[in-house]
């Protein structure tokens, strides 16, 4: 596939519960969206912001990019993208699902993602993280940290709060040494067809059960594809984030 046959749409919402206005944050000398965009411009040139605000939208219309106004009322950035999609009337086969608050993205983690879709058989695409066996064990039970199987091909085969898989016949803290553990990266990338059937989806059982929004897709038989990234990425969701981000971003800009 081609360069053209992919959008990324970066949803950025302004009234976050834990953190209203990030978007429009400053880290360092630019906003934490303009960050967000400059990284995704590295790796696609066919880039829109949905925003539910004006100023973000603004703000992203000074700094040269390009912004659509969506609903404030959607239940989830997967869906505000879908709108973002459809009112451009974009012909990509692809939309990358690029989050607001990930500054720190990394262009070879957009291609990898890209890359998913040379399998035919992708309809939906993510990142994966190799487990570090020599962190804590609680950093990989901590429920808020997802972890996912997969098969000799990289298709995910489950998504869990829990630890997965379990190892019988040995203590939790030698797990790690046991067996190759992956926690999930949030972001995503959709065939266009894909990304119409899951809008349409009521949420499942096993979505309700974990909470997650990718058990839904699996349940309903689509071919999610993983690839494998070392990288680190802070995600901006409070104003102690925030903190840390700028620290993080003094040593590494």
């Amino acid at each position: 596939m081609n360069n053209t046959d992919f959008i990324a749409i970066i949803p950025a919402r302004y009234n976050s519960t834990r953190f209203p206005g990030k978007p429009l944050a400053m880290l360092g000398e630019m906003t934490v969206i303009h960050r967000v965009y400059n990284q995704v411009k590295k790796a696609l040139d066919n880039i829109v912001v949905a925003t539910d605000n004006q100023l973000i939208a603004d703000e992203v219309h000074n700094f040269g990019g390009t912004a659509v106004i969506t609903r404030p009322d959607h239940p989830s950035g997967t869906d505000r993208c879908f709108e973002a999609y459809n009112n451009i009337q974009s012909d990509a086969k692809v939309i990358v699902n690029i989050q607001g608050d990930e500054p720190f993205i990394q262009p070879e983690q957009i291609q990898a993602l890209t890359a998913c879709f040379d399998n035919p058989e992708t309809d939906i695409a993510t990142l994966i993280r190799p487990f570090d066996p020599n962190l804590p064990f609680e950093q990989l039970e901590n429920p808020n940290t997802p972890k996912v199987v997969v098969d000799n091909n990289g298709k995910a085969i489950y998504f869990s709060r829990s630890v997965i898989p379990f190892i019988r016949g040995a203590e939790k803290q030698q797990w790690p040494q046991k067996h190759n553990f992956y926690t999930h990266i949030g972001l995503y990338a959709y065939r266009a067809e894909a990304l119409l059937k899951i809008t349409q989806l009521q949420p499942s059982t096993l979505e309700k059960a974990e909470s997650l929004e990718q058990l839904r897709w699996l349940q309903n038989g689509l071919h999610i594809q993983t690839a494998v990234s070392n990288h680190t990425t802070i995600g901006i969701d409070t104003p102690e984030d925030l903190q840390r981000a700028i620290q993080f971003l003094k040593h590494h800009d």
